[in-house]
């Protein structure tokens, strides 16, 4: 059964293009639910796809040689992900894991000249995905080697409420499910630390964390303490 064009018609990426072009895109996907905790694909797999996120969120997860494991990033709805080829890999630079149940539509590699051919944003939109993540891994490298544990905790929260925070009457809430040790693992500290940490914050106020449950009361403290500007 071919896909409904409206699954993208509306993402920035197809912007523009008439009911034949998104046809045409959707000619070559394939549309997949992966329940929650399950992979999409694992580090060090031969990359033969890319893919798109329409419902969900993906943890992106890099394991070390020597087992750590740290959660690189988080990809929200509309996102392109697993885009390998683009970088000129031949595999899968870290795993993707649905964070919730996912749906997602699947391209093999040879749809990716079509895609760029069909709808030029798609490929430009592409580009700057890989920039901004290339972007947000230099600046994670950076938190690690040069700030205190705090600043970084801060920091990962703050980022994750950029990208998939949801108002709500108690603050910013991270609109899916997150627990204290997925956030040892963005951080590279223990979550003993990132719980001691939570609890304190919690009784100042700034935060609100339950079973994978996280909400900032107060952001403009939170940022404070991300740049290290909180009186103590």
């Amino acid at each position: 059964m071919s896909l409904d064009r409206s699954l993208i018609a509306g993402l920035p990426g197809f912007a523009g293009l008439d009911a034949g072009d998104l046809d045409a895109v959707l000619a070559r996907a394939r549309s997949s639910r992966f329940p929650k905790d399950t992979e999409v694909f694992a580090q060090g797999a031969q990359a033969g796809s890319f893919f798109l996120l329409l419902a969900g969120h993906i943890r992106v997860v890099r394991t070390s040689p020597e087992g750590h494991q740290v959660i690189a990033r988080y990809i929200n709805e509309g996102e392109l992900f697993g885009i390998a080829m683009a970088m000129g890999r031949t595999t899968y630079p870290a795993s993707a894991v649905a964070a919730v149940d996912c749906v997602v539509l699947t391209w093999p590699n040879a749809a990716w000249p079509e895609l760029q051919a069909l709808a030029p944003a798609f490929g430009a939109s592409a580009y700057r995905t890989i920039g901004t993540r290339l972007q947000e891994t230099q600046a994670q490298v950076m938190e690690m080697s040069t700030q205190q544990v705090e600043q970084r905790i801060a920091n990962a929260l703050l980022r994750i409420v950029s990208q998939s925070g949801k108002k709500t009457p108690e603050g910013i809430e991270i609109d899916f499910p997150i627990t204290r040790q997925d956030i040892a693992e963005m951080t590279g500290t223990t979550l003993h630390t990132v719980s001691r940490l939570l609890s304190a914050w919690e009784g100042e106020g700034l935060v609100k964390s339950g079973r994978q449950k996280v909400v900032i009361t107060d952001p403009h403290a939170l940022m404070l303490m991300a740049d290290s500007r909180r009186r103590k």
